[in-house]
């Protein structure tokens, strides 16, 4: 009986990724004292699927707004927008935000980080906010941090701060997290890659992703739903 209970949690926490993912999902009816269950699976997956298609559209709004504010740092290369399963991720590139080995925002990037406060705030204020930094692999040297994970870090907490501190977001929506050089986005090997792997990340993360954590988290709580292809 408790590995059947296991097997139907993890059939829906599949259906929970599936969708999120943007896969089709279809049920089949299988004994008739099951069909209350997969209704309610059923009822799940299209709400997941309407909820999919509504942080899609929303978030998509969000980057074309962007995309209008920020189209000068975009064409000077300051700053880069992308789609990803994350969320959308509002890239800085750490020389716009800092100077070199400091980890004070600059006044001259208080601008372009208004731009984006705004556009959270106006159309995605429900979303969580991941505040992610990230340098190249050189040593630190002359600047006093102790490793690049000190400096990233200390880099996404100020960006945090002044988004914060200006009253611009909710502190309760926001994080902040340094990554040091360990996830490059180009060759360290190269001076324009490493001016890429030094920067801030802005996510603004989906609602579904962050029930999809919590669903984890809950397998146990899941009720047991058997079902079977009608042959």
């Amino acid at each position: 009986m408790r590995k059947k209970v296991i097997m139907y949690n993890l059939i829906g926490m599949l259906l929970f990724t599936f969708i999120a993912a943007g896969c089709a999902v279809n049920l089949y009816s299988g004994r008739p004292s099951d069909q209350a269950k997969i209704g309610a699976l059923s009822s799940e997956v299209d709400r997941l699927q309407k909820l999919r298609e509504q942080e899609r559209q929303e978030l998509q709004e969000a980057m074309d707004l962007l995309q209008k504010r920020l189209k000068q740092e975009i064409d000077d290369k300051e700053v880069s927008l992308q789609m990803a399963e994350r969320g959308l991720v509002i890239t800085f590139v750490a020389e716009v935000l800092f100077d070199s080995g400091k980890a004070v925002v600059k006044k001259e990037a208080y601008p372009a980080l208004d731009k984006v406060a705004a556009v959270i705030r106006d159309k995605v204020y429900d979303r969580d906010i991941g505040v992610e930094g990230h340098t190249d692999n050189e040593p630190i040297v002359h600047s006093g941090w102790k490793s690049n994970w000190e400096l990233s870090t200390a880099r996404a907490t100020s960006v945090l701060h002044y988004l914060v501190d200006s009253g611009k977001l909710n502190p309760k929506k926001l994080s902040a997290i340094g990554y040091g050089e360990y996830r490059p986005v180009a060759s360290n090997d190269t001076e324009e890659g490493r001016q890429k792997n030094r920067r801030v990340e802005i996510v603004i993360i989906p609602k579904l992703a962050k029930e999809r954590e919590g669903n984890k988290g809950n397998v146990g709580a899941q009720q047991p739903v058997t079902y079977e292809k009608v042959k």
